[in-house]
């Protein structure tokens, strides 16, 4: 359940990361897409790992 948490974490970061403005965040708003990626497959990871468990 904790990983569900932390993908949806890093999906919302790289979102975040992708419609900022801020000059703190300009050096990494070109990695926007691999947090979105992480986030994604880790959410589905978790989801079929559960499902697989008989958790879900």
């Amino acid at each position: 359940m904790f990983q569900l948490f932390l993908g949806l974490l890093l999906l919302i970061f790289g979102v975040f990361l992708k419609l900022t403005k801020e000059q703190g965040f300009s050096k990494s708003k070109r990695f926007w897409w691999m947090f979105v990626l992480i986030g994604i497959l880790s959410v589905v990871a978790q989801i079929f790992i559960m499902y697989q468990k008989g958790e879900f």
